[in-house]
């Protein structure tokens, strides 16, 4: 230990002559002359502070502080999500409930409150079965024929008019301006252009364009066509061959026909080519059916 601190003490020029003289007697001292020549050009750096403060600084990355979340953020989450399950939930309750029939198909279902319901070709019905309970209520686009539970009101609604039961049997056509209702059993409302009628079992009425063309007996004890006809009394042509192609998947091109002509009488459902003579014959007119499903209609004296 006394050794380095005489070595220290010699380096720094603070050695004595008597501590130099000890040192020269240390066999190492050759050594130490040479260390001492060589370290004596060496200069140490200038330290630059300022720079190496802002080069450490850009190497730094920042630290982002952590946010705390926010309770109301987090409320108005939650909020979100329950409006989108509750709009959900009331969207799929309180969608309505339709069942629509296709060229040459019937259809039979029961209504909520076991109400039996038979719809004609190219027919729809539209109703809420959430609801059915407090409204027995529901749209009709054609035809269909009504067997109803006793209850509260039944009300079927068309562009045309709305049929009111609280328990019957009854047939409802609306299409295209004609307004058609029997009543088969019980007693049904029927009201168009503010006004309204009674209509007993076994008796019907038919409006045309708003105004009542016919109220009389019914002709049959239920709707001819559960029975595949159907049938028609001073129905304007173009109304019958629109119903015809409900019936069998064709398409009919009338001409001016059309418009001439009025038909009572009824044609199959089963049968084409019986169907158009029904309607054809007592109007004295031609048909032509094609392969590709067209049916030509005209007077028998054109050519």
């Amino acid at each position: 230990m006394e050794k380095d601190y005489l070595l220290h003490k010699w380096l720094n020029n603070e050695a004595t002559p008597e501590e130099l003289e000890q040192l020269k007697t240390d066999p190492e001292y050759a050594s130490y002359i040479q260390i001492a020549a060589a370290s004596a050009g060496f200069e140490m750096p200038e330290m630059d502070s300022e720079s190496n403060f802002k080069a450490i600084s850009n190497k730094i990355k920042p630290v982002h502080q952590l946010h705390k979340p926010n309770i109301f953020s987090i409320v108005w989450k939650v909020a979100a999500v329950f409006a989108v399950l509750l709009v959900g939930y009331y969207y799929t309750t309180t969608l309505d409930t339709s069942v629509k029939t296709e060229i040459a198909q019937t259809e039979t279902f029961s209504l909520p409150d076991n109400s039996e319901v038979v719809l004609n070709a190219g027919s729809k019905i539209t109703y809420n079965k959430k609801n059915w309970t407090n409204s027995r209520e529901l749209s009709l686009d054609g035809e269909a024929y009504f067997k109803v539970t006793k209850g509260n009101k039944f009300s079927v609604k068309t562009v045309e008019g709305t049929v009111s039961v609280l328990g019957t049997q009854f047939n409802v056509f609306a299409r295209d301006g004609l307004f058609t209702v029997a009543c088969y059993e019980g007693l049904v409302s029927v009201a168009f252009n503010d006004t309204l009628l009674k209509v007993p079992a076994g008796s019907k009425v038919q409006i045309e364009n708003g105004k009542l063309v016919i109220n009389e007996t019914a002709d049959t004890p239920s709707p001819v066509w559960l029975a595949h006809e159907s049938n028609f009394e001073n129905a304007p042509l173009s109304l019958v061959l629109k119903e015809l192609e409900r019936q069998y998947p064709i398409k009919i091109t009338s001409e001016k026909v059309v418009s001439e002509h009025r038909f009572s009488g009824t044609f199959t459902h089963e049968n084409l080519e019986l169907a158009l003579k029904a309607i054809c014959e007592p109007l004295h007119l031609n048909y032509i059916t094609n392969e590709n499903g067209t049916v030509i209609i005209n007077a028998k004296n054109s050519e």
